[in-house]
């Protein structure tokens, strides 16, 4: 009698890109051959990112600059699931974004209304925003009385770049919830049910039938915990041994990178 192995229970993947696939422009070392891996145990991969400040099809372009062909249909990030959410829940309300043309484009092609005046705005959606400054808070501050709901793209306090880290939209929602002494209705990106739901619908499998591999304990590690999925951390990119040893979190599986998933999927 054989054992079962990780590969024969799991059918799907959902896997973090910013510091698990690549960092900046480049492909992380062993990634593109972790991806290649896990396709050839027939398991199917989606990619789910919480960078919101980059259109889906740049992901999909870098991803084929390192000889991975990727379906659009299987990477989503932030944005698109913003786009999502508030075009079933808010689909004719005025969205004044704090955020980057990126996210903006998602919106509008969700056919949702951005407000260019905060006036009108019913909705607040904020995410990172490089260009955020003073005159965001008093624009913010105006939509405010409107009394709009209040979503953010995604929880991160940092984000992976070539060179270290820069701050993300983490850093901005704390800003405008000190400003307005209301905590956001809801975070729409990892690690929110709604992030969860649409990337295991891509996949088709139940999230018990489902790994999840990320750089991030706060947000992939414990996405995939809440739903009951096999989590594995990679150390490629924010999470080190010693915050991890100093963590509540607990993934099933450490890895080095995407390089050595051999260790998960055998076991």
């Amino acid at each position: 009698m054989t054992s079962e192995t990780v590969s024969d229970a799991i059918a799907g993947a959902v896997v973090d890109l910013d510091g698990t696939v690549y960092r900046g422009d480049e492909p992380i070392d062993g990634a593109v051959r972790g991806i290649e891996r896990l396709q050839s145990a027939g398991i199917d991969v989606v990619f789910l990112s919480n960078k919101a400040f980059e259109q889906r099809a740049a992901h999909r372009e870098r991803l084929a600059s390192f000889g991975l062909d990727v379906d659009l249909e299987h990477i989503v990030n932030s944005a698109s699931i913003a786009a999502d959410f508030l075009a079933r829940r808010h689909s004719s309300d005025p969205v004044y974004v704090v955020g980057e043309d990126p996210l903006v484009v998602e919106l509008e092609r969700a056919d949702l209304k951005v407000a260019s005046n905060p006036s009108t705005a019913e909705v607040i959606l904020v995410s990172m925003d490089r260009s955020f400054a003073y005159d965001t808070l008093v624009d913010v501050l105006e939509a405010f009385e409107n009394e709009p709901a209040m979503y953010a793209t995604n929880p991160d306090r940092t984000c992976p770049v070539a060179d270290g880290e820069i701050p993300d939209a983490g850093a901005i929602i704390g800003a405008i919830e000190g400003l307005t002494g209301k905590e956001l209705d809801g975070v729409l990106g990892k690690p929110s049910r709604t992030a969860l739901e649409t990337a295991t619908n891509r996949l088709g499998v139940s999230p018990k039938r489902c790994l999840m591999i990320g750089d991030r304990l706060e947000t992939d590690v414990r996405m995939g915990h809440q739903a009951g999925m096999t989590t594995v951390l990679v150390e490629s990119g924010v999470t080190d041994r010693a915050a991890l040893e100093e963590s509540t979190v607990r993934p099933n599986y450490v890895v080095d990178s995407l390089g050595t998933i051999d260790a998960v999927i055998d076991s």
